[in-house]
């Protein structure tokens, strides 16, 4: 242990990074926003674990693992194409590639579409690792899958149809050994994880597409394709950096899915915080149509510098703050 900070190589290449993310939206005219770090509600999803913060007169709040409410009632209120560089946190996630607090670029474009947002999410890569001499830029030639055709061609496997027992076969012929018990799910984010991310091509940008409506979160359904739902994910080699939706509008689709998180978590023995209920007002007042999607800045800044481990590329990892 020593008290000096942890990356001193990369601290200079974090603030032209900054720079250049806020450059890339100036030149489209997205508005930067600024939202709460605290929140009295939080995300139900099971796949995210909130920090919950206690003062000493007992007042309570949660610290945001995205800002996404707030940035969705900013875009009820009228606030048009927004970003936002924020400071986020999520429990248990740490290791190479996790830190329990990261930096996270979120944005939403109204009009957008996934597969238009997507587009726009690999531009802001190819634009920004062209910036630097010093950074690593990812192969010229872009892949973009479908969900279930990623696992019918690399495990002969439908995620669309294929039971729990399926996935537990498909991961014994791999070699994977998992423990504990895991739903549908679970079995097919351990199976992208494990399997089919460490194949991608290392130095390639892969965009996944249509993701079972099962693992929607706040996507809409996919009017394309039934049984999926309109959410990308972006991964670069096998690293994932983004995640993005054609965001739901239908308040009573939220409400419906909210229910089911509840239940989950419940089945899973995890804790249930406090739903948001000023963003569940806000769904009722009406979003605009519009895509999201959430880019890790760390993440991004360990490919473009060629690191592995997320702790190069943070001052303060999680043991020195």
């Amino acid at each position: 242990m020593t008290w000096r900070p942890g990356a001193p190589r990369a601290r200079r290449h974090r603030a032209r990074l900054n720079a250049a993310l806020r450059a890339f939206f100036a030149e489209r005219g997205v508005l930067e926003v600024e939202t709460p770090i605290l929140s009295r509600g939080a995300p139900l999803d099971p796949g995210v674990e909130s920090w919950r913060a206690i003062a000493a007169d007992g007042l309570a709040a949660y610290l945001q693992t995205s800002p996404e409410y707030p940035m969705k009632r900013l875009l009820a209120d009228g606030a048009g194409d927004i970003y936002q560089l924020s400071r986020v946190f999520r429990g248990e996630e740490q290791g190479r590639r996790h830190n329990p607090e990261f930096s996270l670029l979120e944005w939403y474009r109204l009009d957008y579409d996934d597969r238009r947002l997507a587009n726009e999410v690999t531009d802001l890569v190819f634009t920004v690792a062209a910036l630097d001499p010093d950074w690593i830029e990812p192969a010229p030639e872009l892949r973009r899958v479908r969900y279930a055709d990623l696992f019918r061609e690399m495990l002969d496997l439908d995620p669309l149809s294929c039971g729990v027992a399926d996935c537990a076969a498909a991961a014994r012929r791999e070699g994977l050994d998992v423990a504990g018990e895991l739903d549908l799910d679970g079995w097919l984010d351990a199976l992208m994880a494990m399997v089919l991310a460490p194949r991608f091509a290392q130095g390639q940008l892969t965009v996944i597409f249509d993701f079972p409506e099962s693992q929607a979160v706040l996507a809409r359904p996919s009017p394309r394709s039934p049984g999926c739902a309109s959410r990308f994910e972006l991964y670069w080699g096998d690293l994932e950096l983004a995640n993005g939706f054609h965001e739901l509008d239908d308040p009573a689709i939220f409400e419906a899915r909210r229910d089911q998180d509840i239940q989950r978590r419940r089945l899973n023995g995890q804790t249930i915080p406090e739903a948001d209920a000023l963003f569940a007002q806000a769904m009722h007042a009406g979003l605009p149509d519009c895509a999201g999607v959430a880019l890790g800045v760390d993440r991004l800044l360990m490919r473009l510098l060629g690191e592995v481990d997320i702790a190069r590329v943070l001052d303060f990892p999680w043991g020195k703050c």
